[in-house]
């Protein structure tokens, strides 16, 4: 086919004349939009580099793991002490608490009060209050901030996630892993700026965990989440066929790679671009993903610590993956561990998943800090909402109105208790935080002003925060 035809083929009359109207437009508006699209270095990688060329406040932190117990970790069994709920143990719930709350299974049951099934004990020179059964984090009490009144809006398990990792309970959504990504971009060349691995282990209900959770919504797709397994194929289809070499598959790459250009020069869409990239960073994976995991070249002493003998899938493996691709540049690194759903048998349940996570993730914070990385990485523990101070026969209920999480690291101040819930554990009454507090302030301590992290969709620029959020300055060390 003739060049001509071919471009009669790729252009209509309003193609041609938006594109010869807006091209000079275009350069000018990006150079200012973001001048190291224009600067005068060369850069090592194609790597995206994020929207926001200079932070909006001075960053405490780099990256974020977030340690995602999923299912609604009891707050009453593990961060907040309820002595009054201990003494009205098995009597009727009073009616100021409960009347016209909403309650997901228990609605219209007898509401009886159920006592904190374990021990609270203080840790550390702060003097922090919580369950017997985190000995491990007790030891690091004094580096982690305690949050006992953080509120949601969603008391079901899958729309709670959405809302948690996206600000609303509708679908389809940016998740927070990428809107880091879409705005900060990555400090690694080889492997995703967001990575995500999910556990399971004893006790307790275990809930799906659907990938829309880690998707990017509206963001072009190379900002969602990659899942990597630690157990097994690291990252499902990445591998070469057998027999085929990596200069073979290099060719392979690159030959994709000069069609998808040649296709988007003419259309300029923003998904053939994520393919392009995806396709090249699938293929530096194949050799940097197989080094990632090789843990059993970390110290004997590094592995005891986080009670891990190889790469099995385990919590405890994950969190030992996830510094590992802290060091590698990886933005934001999301955990999820199942099983947290307690409608029943919580005091025997809430201590097999205790024995867990309590090692593992006090092992993270130790780790980070004799590295001189937890200054600069912002970690997070908590779930979707908490569970109610009413009895589900010997568990508890789904509970939005109070729940706890802790951050350590990446700015955060040590060894305090911020914020409380009433005397039964009900309702958040002190310092209370919202789920798009939360956002807000995890953004400021990354350097991003949360308001000012926009995407137009849809006649709208749409943000994680919504039209909420405050930054929480009283945890900001």
């Amino acid at each position: 086919m003739e060049p001509y035809e071919a471009f009669k083929l790729e252009q209509t009359r309003r193609t041609f004349l938006g594109r010869a109207a807006s091209g000079i437009g275009s350069v000018a508006l990006a150079a200012l939009l973001n001048p190291k699209l224009f600067a005068d270095e060369k850069t090592p990688s194609d790597r995206w580099r994020g929207i926001i060329t200079a932070p909006h406040v001075a960053p405490k932190a780099k990256r974020v793991i977030h340690l995602y117990m999923a299912g609604g970790p009891s707050h009453l069994e593990t961060f907040d002490y309820k002595p009054k709920l201990a003494e009205m143990h098995g009597k009727p719930m009073p009616d100021s608490f409960t009347k016209g709350q909403p309650i997901a299974q228990l609605q219209g049951q007898q509401l009886k009060c159920f006592a904190p099934q374990h021990e609270f004990k203080k840790f550390g020179k702060s003097g922090q209050q919580f369950c017997s059964l985190f000995p491990y984090l007790g030891e690091v009490a004094d580096d982690i901030c305690i949050i006992n009144s953080m509120v949601t809006e969603a008391i079901n398990h899958d729309p709670a996630h959405t809302f948690m990792n996206t600000g609303t309970s509708i679908s389809g959504r940016p998740s927070m892993g990428s809107w880091l990504n879409y705005g900060l971009g990555s400090d690694c060349d080889n492997l995703p700026g967001f990575v995500v691995m999910t556990s399971s282990g004893r006790g307790g209900q275990m809930q799906p965990i659907a990938s829309r959770q880690w998707h990017s919504g509206f963001l072009p797709s190379r900002f969602q989440g990659v899942r990597i397994q630690t157990k097994g194929e690291a990252v499902y289809y990445l591998n070469s066929p057998g027999g085929v070499e990596m200069a073979q598959q290099k060719d392979v790459v690159d030959a994709v790679g000069s069609l998808n250009r040649m296709r988007n020069d003419s259309v300029d869409d923003p998904e053939i671009a994520t393919r392009i990239s995806q396709y090249e960073m699938a293929f530096k994976m194949q050799t940097s993903v197989p080094s990632l995991m090789e843990i059993k070249d970390e110290p004997q002493k590094v592995m005891d610590m986080y009670g891990v003998k190889s790469a099995d899938g385990s919590f405890a493996a994950n969190c030992l993956i996830a510094r590992r691709l802290a060091e590698r540049g990886v933005r934001f690194i999301q955990l999820y561990h199942k099983d947290w759903d307690h409608h029943g048998g919580i005091k025997r349940d809430i201590k097999l998943k205790a024995e867990e996570v309590d090692k593992p993730a006090a092992a993270l914070i130790q780790d980070l800090k004799s590295r001189g990385m937890l200054d600069d990485t912002l970690i997070i523990w908590g779930g979707e909402f908490g569970r109610t101070p009413m009895a589900q026969g010997d568990g508890r209920d789904h509970h939005i109105k109070g729940f706890s999480i802790w951050m350590a690291g990446g700015g955060i101040k040590g060894g305090v208790t911020h914020g409380a819930t009433d005397e039964m554990g009900y309702h958040s009454v002190q310092d209370i935080v919202h789920i798009h507090d939360f956002h807000a302030t995890m953004l400021h301590l990354l350097g991003v002003d949360h308001k000012k992290l926009t995407y137009k969709f849809q006649g709208r620029d749409f943000r994680l925060t919504d039209v909420h959020g405050k930054i929480v300055k009283a945890i900001l060390a």
